[in-house]
């Protein structure tokens, strides 16, 4: 649903978690393409379903991700991996840059940098990964991220950068 402002909220996915034909999509902006999910229209990725994470809303150059860590994501001293919140970290602020791509235009992640500033358990509860831009030019996008647990308490921040290309459909 979208609200006024033009924020996507996303309720839930009527399709199984699964990849899509990327022939089918190059002709899409990157809100269109995000809007395909949240219809129903396009899975949700795989990932989402093996780190138990999904996409809650999105608007063009912001996307936001809430999550569940559980002791299936633990390292050997009884705490959830580091790589969980740099997953998250990553899809948000990726996330985040592919909603401002017009059609014919994706990007990739050249790198990106992440402070784990708490750690979680199973008890963290839900937990939110908002990704916004911070700038888009022809060639590179970067962007920021935010983690917090339930009562906004900051789990972990970082920063991407995305380096833009042309698509098929744009050479076509």
């Amino acid at each position: 649903m979208t609200s006024p402002n033009g924020i996507v909220r996303v309720s839930g996915h009527v399709l199984p978690h699964g990849t899509f034909d990327l022939r089918e999509v190059e002709g899409m902006s990157g809100m269109e393409l995000f809007t395909a999910m949240a219809d129903g229209r396009l899975p949700p990725p795989p990932i989402g379903k093996t780190l138990n994470f999904w996409l809650t809303e999105f608007e063009h150059g912001r996307a936001v991700f809430e999550g569940e860590p559980t002791r299936d994501f633990y390292n050997p001293i009884g705490s959830v991996h580091g790589s969980y919140a740099a997953a998250l970290l990553d899809s948000c602020m990726g996330c985040a840059v592919h909603t401002a791509m017009p059609a014919g235009q994706a990007y990739t992640t050249l790198e990106y940098k992440i402070s784990l500033v708490r750690g979680m358990t199973d008890k963290t509860g839900r937990i939110r990964a908002e990704g916004k831009v911070l700038q888009v030019g022809r060639r590179v996008a970067t962007a920021e991220g935010r983690l917090t647990d339930a009562a906004g308490k900051l789990l972990a921040h970082g920063t991407t950068t995305c380096l833009v290309f042309e698509t098929g459909a744009s050479k076509a």
